[in-house]
């Protein structure tokens, strides 16, 4: 009992199922209520109404769960997170359960590490193994009659965790300084010998002893090569059915379609017949396309509607 840590004034839930001896269930809440006195309270709930049990949160100071000698409880994780649920902060599980030494897929009996972990998700910290030992010839049996497997690998385990000294949910002000700390405007010391390290004076340049690298000796024949200009194009630019330069180009295709647009409206420009179409409408013949413009010089773009075009 002294494993179990219970002292005076505690609360104490034991938890049992249909697989424990009621002499020794008796036997186990009268020593609990020796230990609490008359100011504890020792609990009796059975593991398949626990769930439906009227324990507040937070109520009880330890939870024995599968303690009872003889008993071969399995605990599910609904009933490890309600047990969680239930215990103080600070407050101590303590249980016991058959458990697999061999992996065995698709079993109802958790190995010893997946018993660890499922105590850890429901809540509990500081989770460790407290002891292992074969099952008795009356826990064999037990085991076969009330959970009906039938194992030669089976080991009996007593594991305790404990609930967080804090509520799920609550919260701590924490106690930030926003005022600017006044820091004295003093320069951090440097080490000499590294300051030495990384400063190239004039001298230096002219010890022999110093080596330097030529820099023209870093580049590759092939960086000295002039670059494609196709090569320098976004992969972007130019794409599509009509090319069409990007916005902020930088290879030289704005240009490049710029050019053509001139000399696309150059040669769309009509010839003239006579050679006096520029110097006015006293000079053009009838069919004339400038006629009623007025007069420019040689070799100036004029544009003209469609309108004017038709007419002519």
């Amino acid at each position: 009992m002294a494993d179990f840590g219970v002292s005076a004034g505690q609360s104490v839930a034991v938890v049992w199922d249909k697989s424990s001896p009621l002499e020794a269930l008796k036997d186990l809440v009268e020593k609990l209520q020796a230990l609490t006195g008359s100011e504890g309270r020792v609990s009796v709930e059975n593991i398949h109404q626990l769930l439906q049990s009227a324990h507040k949160e937070s109520s009880i100071d330890v939870i024995l769960a599968g303690a009872i000698p003889g008993s071969c409880t399995l605990h599910s994780a609904e009933i490890l997170a309600e047990m969680a649920r239930i215990l103080r902060p600070g407050g101590c599980l303590f249980l016991k359960e058959p458990v697999e030494t061999a992996v065995v897929n698709d079993s109802k009996v958790k190995t010893a590490s997946k018993l660890c972990s499922a105590l850890t998700l429901s809540g509990l910290v500081e989770v460790k193994e407290l002891h292992r030992e074969s099952l008795s010839p009356e826990e064999i049996q037990s085991v076969q009659e009330h959970l009906g497997y039938h194992s030669d690998s089976l080991v009996s385990v007593q594991i305790t965790g404990k609930k967080p000294n804090f509520e799920v949910g609550s919260s701590s002000e924490l106690k930030l300084s926003t005022a600017k700390k006044s820091s004295p405007s003093v320069k951090p010391a440097v080490d000499p010998a590294a300051a030495k390290l990384w400063t190239l004076s004039a001298n230096d340049m002219e010890d022999e002893s110093m080596d330097l690298i030529d820099s023209d000796e870093l580049l590759d024949p092939e960086d000295l090569k002039k670059p494609d200009p196709a090569s320098l194009r976004a992969p972007s630019c130019g794409e599509g059915k009509k090319r069409k330069a990007c916005k902020n180009c930088t290879c030289g295709l704005a240009e490049e379609l710029e050019k053509e647009n001139s000399r696309e409206q150059t040669s769309s420009q009509p010839k003239s017949a006579c050679g006096n179409c520029y110097l006015g409408d006293a000079f053009r013949c009838a069919s004339c396309p400038y006629l009623g413009m007025p007069a420019f010089k040689p070799g100036e773009q004029v544009l003209l509607s469609n309108s004017n075009l038709n007419d002519a």
